[in-house]
């Protein structure tokens, strides 16, 4: 490991308009979902709790659900594929994708981090389809050759100024940063993709056990288009997507919407059961969902499952202060925040990434905003336990001497005795502490030689 964590180390790096973008809009976020979530709830905790007790259910009765799922779905004239790990779905997706057009043609992809978890744009890109985010964020992010810094605000890293460069450069349209401007020269790119695609590829927020659907929701209306313009439809989805009824959707639509972007209702909302039928005009003729395990079925057995609760929307990553300091890419994971800290090194292995639940203040800020509750701190504490005991996490050698002495007797007494010398002599164990903070000085009197002197 580096002398510093890599969290850290990359903070470092960044530039203060870097970090007052991702600050600014972090902060943002997390002010208006305080507003919406009392405006759209009488009780806010009461509606979380409900909504922990449900996915906590689903995790109970998983294998049960998406049984139900894939039987309803397959119903529909949805297409089923099961996909272990991450090479798995992209070799089915690869599959589906040269039956279905030759080299060469347009795939529209809908936002999905999902599709992003299995690396799936570069495997189709390599088998020679022009792929293209349709995701206003995520479309920035692929020109640019860079990757998404939030799981819902994949450019919050970047401000106006840089997304009108990369326009200019693409050759979307003059030089504007009028916001609304910047959409149109998008619009008028993405809208040919949408006529020429052959395929769109989306990914899955909800599927609901007792009916069979999927449920996508979007403020860009890209969603739509990407999954009912092109002849086929493959919606890629994490196992732990599912939900038991569709009476459970208002609870959760409103949830996501207000503690995502601090919305009543997310401006779109899409319901999809299969191909279109023979009396109807538009969608797709093939609808295929990829279910994608990749870590997530050993987890729901083990001690983190808690963290497969999630649903997505990013709160953690916006209260989080160490977040707000190092944005996403800091945590080399597409799961970046408290979430990642906890979901990277449960699906990638706490031997590669268990260095990122240090990267917490531990100050719980994360399960206060969580709309389903996931105790992220306790298992950040678990994660840095077994990422010390498989080495991982190295503690600074200062820390170890801190734990000799506060466990022999004598050597505590005596590194009592010359504590005073502390605020003065140079000490590794000051240096990290005085680069951002004023040292400790004592104040008060000797507690021991009071407690001594006192009376009996």
């Amino acid at each position: 490991m580096s002398a510093k964590p890599r969290v850290e180390a990359y903070a470092r790096t960044l530039s203060e308009s870097t970090v007052n973008s991702v600050r600014s809009a972090s902060a943002q976020k997390t002010r208006s979902r305080v507003s919406m979530l009392h405006q759209v709830f009488a009780d806010p905790d009461a509606a979380r709790t409900r909504a922990a007790e449900i996915k906590g259910y689903v995790l109970d009765n998983l294998g049960t659900l998406l049984e139900s799922f894939e039987r309803e779905a397959t119903k529909n004239g949805v297409q089923f594929h099961w996909a272990t790990d991450a090479a798995e779905a992209r070799s089915i997706i690869a599959e589906i994708v040269q039956k279905a057009a030759k080299p060469g043609a347009t795939i529209v992809k809908a936002k999905s981090m999902a599709t992003e978890e299995i690396h799936l744009n570069d495997a189709l890109i390599r088998l020679g389809y022009d792929v293209v985010e349709t995701d206003l964020g995520e479309y920035v992010v692929q020109i640019d050759h860079d990757t998404p810094s939030h799981i819902v605000t994949p450019i919050i890293h970047k401000n106006r100024k840089q997304i009108a460069q990369s326009f200019e450069r693409e050759g979307l349209g003059p030089y504007t940063e009028v916001p609304e401007e910047l959409a149109m020269q998008a619009r008028v790119r993405l809208r040919n993709a949408f006529r020429s695609a052959s395929i769109g590829i989306s990914g899955v927020n909800y599927a609901i056990a007792d009916t069979g659907r999927i449920v996508l929701v979007e403020n860009e209306g890209n969603n739509r288009l990407s999954t009912t313009a092109p002849r086929v439809h493959i919606a890629l989805m994490g196992i732990e997507k599912v939900l038991p009824s569709e009476s459970d959707l208002p609870l959760f639509l409103r949830l996501l919407a207000g503690s995502a972007t601090g919305q009543h209702v997310t401006t779109y909302s899409h319901f999809i059961a299969g191909p279109r039928l023979p009396d109807q005009l538009d969608g797709p003729e093939e609808v295929h969902v990829v279910m994608l395990d990749n870590g997530r079925s050993k987890a729901v057995n083990g001690p983190y499952r808690d963290i497969l609760k999630c649903i997505r929307c990013g709160a953690c990553l916006n209260v989080c202060p160490v977040y707000r300091q190092a944005s996403g890419h800091a945590y080399d994971h597409v799961y970046s925040g408290p979430l990642g800290a906890v979901l990277a090194p449960v699906l990638e292995g706490v031997d590669k990434l268990g260095d990122l639940a240090k990267a917490s203040t531990l100050c719980g800020a994360c399960e206060e905003v969580c709309p389903v509750q996931i105790p992220i701190p306790h298992m950040l504490l678990m994660l840095r336990d077994e990422a010390f005991r498989a080495g991982v996490i190295k503690e600074p050698i200062p820390w170890s001497a801190y734990a000799f002495a506060g466990t022999n007797p004598t050597v505590w007494k005596a590194g009592l005795t010359v504590l005073p010398m502390a605020s003065v002599a140079p000490h590794p164990m000051k240096w990290g502490w005085s680069e951002f903070r004023e040292n400790p000085t004592r104040i008060g009197r000797n507690f021991r030689k009071w407690w001594g002197s006192r009376e009996k």
